[in-house]
């Protein structure tokens, strides 16, 4: 098997961004409330016009400008999104015509915020098994449009925004090892009701404002320790690793306290664990993938590093990856 490695990285943030006294503006909250429950500070939204796929390809483009590939050059396209543009065709179709990737196949994948990790996990097997030989994984997401704006509890904690990666063989390091893992028989925690087969759009569905995304938020923060810390803790283990050897652990971007509550638990310090949520906020599948980007652009990934991706979302389900720079 052929060792798997990034080798180029894009992100793109819209340009608009709500802060939390925006949102004190909107719904009956605070920035002490939002800061000290969330972590987050500020977010970015769209425009008015721009959809999900425009943040994928400007992303995009970054990522294979990075890796000194034409798009031409790429076999595969994964984006990882809650959010397409529409519910078909895929929105990896529209960035492989949006780029002219005439030879690659793309599809999207659906699983929230472990989505990008996913991702990765599914092209390095392509690559490694020599069906592929460049892949391009993006993490795109326009929350803001299944956001409801009247629901204080929520409307606070996601944003918009898109990362992507090529990847390609390496011949030192790469990615060590992936973990993925599901338990459906929690998808009524956090989902989106109507839109689907299930609850087609009616006036009804539309009035009880079924097409905003819920959640419960309490029970979903235990799970959500638990789950990341026992993803990261197998997911190294599969490695030969243990966390003395980690270098960075870059988490999905969800809520600052179910980030240090992991670190916590698994005895990483904070200076080990990278956050971009206050910046940012919740973006789903684009977050763990953008902090990527952002920690390599900072200098705080270097080559040689080991660097642990860990996240968790709806569905519900988790993954996590470990990474040789």
């Amino acid at each position: 098997m052929k060792k798997v490695g990034i080798v180029g990285l894009g992100e793109y943030l819209p340009e608009k961004i709500l802060t939390n006294a925006d949102l004190e503006k909107i719904v009956d909250t605070s920035d002490e409330w939002i800061t000290t429950r969330t972590g987050i500070k500020e977010r970015h939204l769209v425009q008015e016009g721009q959809a999900t796929s425009d943040l994928a390809f400007l992303a995009a483009q970054k990522a294979l400008k990075n890796a000194n590939l034409k798009p031409e050059d790429l076999d595969l396209i994964l984006v990882a999104t809650i959010t397409p543009d529409m519910p078909f065709p895929a929105v990896a179709a529209i960035i492989q015509d949006k780029l002219g990737a005439k030879h690659a196949a793309a599809f999207d994948i659906s699983a929230a915020c472990a989505g990008f990790v996913y991702g990765i996990s599914v092209a390095e097997k392509f690559i490694a098994s020599s069906v592929y030989k460049n892949a391009l994984v993006i993490g795109a997401e326009t929350l803001s449009s299944v956001t409801d704006w009247q629901d204080r509890n929520t409307c606070v904690l996601f944003g918009d925004g898109a990362g992507a990666v090529v990847l390609s063989e390496v011949k030192k390091g790469g990615i060590i090892s992936t973990y993925l893992g599901c338990d459906g028989s929690k998808v009524g925690i956090l989902n989106l009701p109507a839109g689907g087969s299930r609850n087609p759009a009616t006036t009804e569905t539309v009035r009880n404002r079924q097409h905003y995304l819920k959640m419960q938020g309490n029970e979903l923060f235990k799970i959500a320790v638990n789950t990341m810390t026992e993803a990261a803790q197998t997911v190294l283990k599969q490695a030969g690793m243990t966390f003395s050897d980690v270098d960075l652990i870059i988490p999905h971007q969800a809520n600052e306290r179910i980030i240090m509550a992991v670190a916590k638990k698994l005895g990483i310090p904070k200076e080990r664990v990278y956050l971009n949520i206050e910046r940012c906020g919740n973006m789903s599948s684009a977050s763990t993938v953008t902090a990527l980007c952002e920690a390599v652009e900072e200098g705080k990934v270097k080559k040689g590093d080991i660097i642990l991706l860990d996240a968790f979302g709806a569905g519900l389900v988790w993954g996590a990856c470990v990474i040789e720079w």
